[in-house]
């Protein structure tokens, strides 16, 4: 039963994050953008059941939670700390799950797969830590020659500054690495 320890605003205006003093995953995100992608998911589920949520996003000791934009955060916290604090407190998860779903890029030459791994570095190391700081992440979802196509989660999602300068910075830093990448959210 996580405990709420904290909660932030983010550079969203309509998300907000909750730290948590007992992790939800283990290494494994968990990203809805509507209750019927939520499904079979016990807490993004009763999340969406709150009317305005629009987003949920968690891993760790961290969740964030989107809204449309139409209703009063001092009224929908008291009704997200709820659900929140009946989740149940992550489980050990093997290695090999959280390996599998950070290898989860199908169909990759050895060349490409190496690429792939390379920038990943270069985001656990330089680019996610300041998205999640904010209530965010980002996910690759496919590396087709020059193009990286990710998908921003959480806050960073709706994120107005996300798809305009966020972009250029992470695009920025990954061409150091390989300067004719271009970096594409989907």
């Amino acid at each position: 039963m996580p405990k709420i320890a904290d909660i932030e605003e983010t550079p969203n205006p309509n998300a907000r994050k909750f730290v948590l003093r007992e992790p939800l995953t283990w290494g494994l995100a968990h990203s809805y953008e509507s209750a019927e992608q939520a499904q079979g998911d016990a807490l993004a589920s009763a999340l969406f059941a709150i009317p305005h949520v629009s987003n949920v996003f968690y891993i760790d000791h961290w969740l964030t939670v989107t809204q449309d934009g139409q209703a009063d955060w001092e009224q929908l916290l008291r009704q997200i700390a709820p659900p929140l604090r009946a989740a149940p407190a992550a489980s050990e998860q093997s290695a090999a799950a959280v390996f599998e779903a950070r290898t989860s890029v199908a169909d990759l030459s050895p060349q490409d797969r190496q690429r792939l791994d390379d920038i990943e570095l270069v985001l656990d190391q330089q680019i996610r830590p300041y998205l999640q700081s904010d209530g965010g992440d980002l996910h690759v979802l496919g590396l087709a020659g020059n193009q990286l196509i990710v998908h921003y989660q959480g806050a960073c999602g709706s994120c107005p500054s996300s798809i305009s300068g966020t972009l250029q910075g992470i695009e920025s830093r990954l061409r150091t690495l390989e300067p004719e990448l271009q970096v594409i959210a989907a």
